[in-house]
């Protein structure tokens, strides 16, 4: 039976989908803490360096249509070596880590919506579940990914926005968003580099570039119109949150201060109506990122940069998908989390910038602007260093748990590529 493809609207949900998974609802209070007042001008400083990577991914996902989306690009730009296999590798594990991140949050929000608590049981099991369900569905194939991403970013959609109308609409304290509540310009762009990586999911579109109808005219689209709308959502979100909750308040309640900004407007259904929207964002990350990565997975495996033996499981990307479901629920039950995230967002942030560096480097085959793709490359690695930076500072352990799984991805794929060099001769 031939498989549905995917229009717009499907890239658009696989766009958002990814973005607006359990990122807002980590960063809000971080973000308020660091600008005060000026938390939605950071989230807009984010924004825009999402929107220039993402000019240059809709260059490329045009010109080289590929299930690997930024495998297939890195290794066009810089050759099928070692340094294209290291950065392949980083950005494999970085949607393991966060696939796991997305399930153990779903199972954090389900379990207290369920029980009134977290249980750590209950939680590690309702993280395997959700997983499990979504390698279900994308094993049925890309038209049913799509609609199933339709269904949850739709509906988790509605309930922000609803949140953001009313908010509006019954908030009293639109005067913290005043330049006197604003923190310092450098503090502002510090929290728009750090909270950059709370837009790491538009790039999954790339990844369905084979599955698109009219790719030439539906990739660009998605990739733009869903960092907008994007955009457009998230600073909508902080004004509304500032106005409903005091720097203070924000500040003790940094992890769920979306809830607690619901409350005044909804009650104590708020804080549920809110979990069910964290719920549904979670969900539909995780179905965005088994999609895309389980294909990304696929091209690794044909490159030779993982085992090969892969390469000979691995067809149209579905095997692939099963491995990264399974390595996400081994991350999700196995290991701390929260302690090797900023492994996954100094992954990203890295293959963001070379992304950008590879449209640089490719532009007269993708017709790019050479001054948007290099001031997307420097401010991706810019985000990178501020990132560690950061850690450094305030949370050294994930900074070192972080480092050991970057080492290990490196030494893996250094062995490996020897053991195939000598394996060859």
């Amino acid at each position: 039976m031939k498989m549905r493809k995917i229009g717009f609207l499907e890239a658009f949900s696989i766009g958002v989908g990814g973005m607006v998974g359990g990122g807002i609802f980590a960063v809000l209070g971080l973000t308020i803490d660091l600008a005060k007042g000026a938390a939605p001008i950071a989230f807009l400083i984010g924004g825009l360096i999402a929107l220039i990577t993402a000019y240059s991914y809709a260059k490329l996902s045009v010109k080289f249509p590929s299930e690997g989306g930024s495998i297939e690009y890195i290794v066009k730009a810089f050759g099928n070596n070692l340094f294209s296999a290291i950065a392949n590798n980083l950005l494999l594990i970085s949607y393991v880590i966060m696939l796991a991140l997305y399930a153990s949050a779903f199972g954090s929000y389900a379990s207290a919506l369920i029980m009134g608590a977290d249980i750590p049981s209950l939680h590690k099991f309702l993280s395997v579940v959700v997983i499990t369900l979504f390698v279900l569905i994308n094993l049925m194939g890309a038209f049913l990914t799509g609609k199933a991403e339709d269904i949850l970013v739709y509906t988790k959609i509605a309930i922000l926005v609803v949140f953001v109308i009313i908010g509006f609409y019954t908030a009293e304290h639109f005067e913290r968003l005043s330049p006197k509540y604003w923190e310092s310009p450098i503090k502002i762009i510090t929290g728009g580099l750090i909270i950059f990586l709370a837009y790491e999911g538009f790039e999954l579109i790339a990844n369905s570039a084979k599955d698109v109808i009219n790719p030439q005219k539906t990739l660009p689209k998605a990739f733009y119109a869903s960092v907008i709308f994007v955009i457009i959502l998230y600073v909508s979100i902080a004004i509304v949150t500032i106005a409903n909750v005091d720097f203070q308040t924000a500040k003790k309640a940094q992890d769920y201060v979306l809830a607690i900004a619901a409350k005044p407007l909804l009650g104590k259904a708020g804080f549920i109506i809110i979990s069910l929207a964290a719920m549904l964002s979670t969900a539909s990350a995780i179905n965005a990122t088994i999609y895309g990565a389980g294909r990304a997975g696929y091209l690794i495996a044909k490159l030779g940069e993982i085992p090969k033996s892969f390469s000979e499981k691995i067809k149209q990307g579905y095997e692939g998908m099963i491995i990264l479901g399974l390595l996400g629920i081994i991350f999700a039950i196995s290991f701390n989390i929260e302690n090797i995230s900023v492994a996954g967002s100094f992954g990203f942030l890295t293959i963001f910038g070379l992304i950008n560096l590879a449209n640089f480097k490719l532009r007269k085959v993708t017709n790019a602007n050479p001054i948007i793709a290099l001031l997307g490359f420097i401010l991706c690695i810019l985000s990178a260093i501020v990132l560690i930076g950061y850690n450094l500072i305030y949370n050294i352990q994930a900074l070192k748990s972080s480092a050991w799984v970057i080492a290990i991805v490196i030494i893996f794929t250094y062995i490996y590529q020897k053991f195939k060099t000598l394996h060859i001769k």
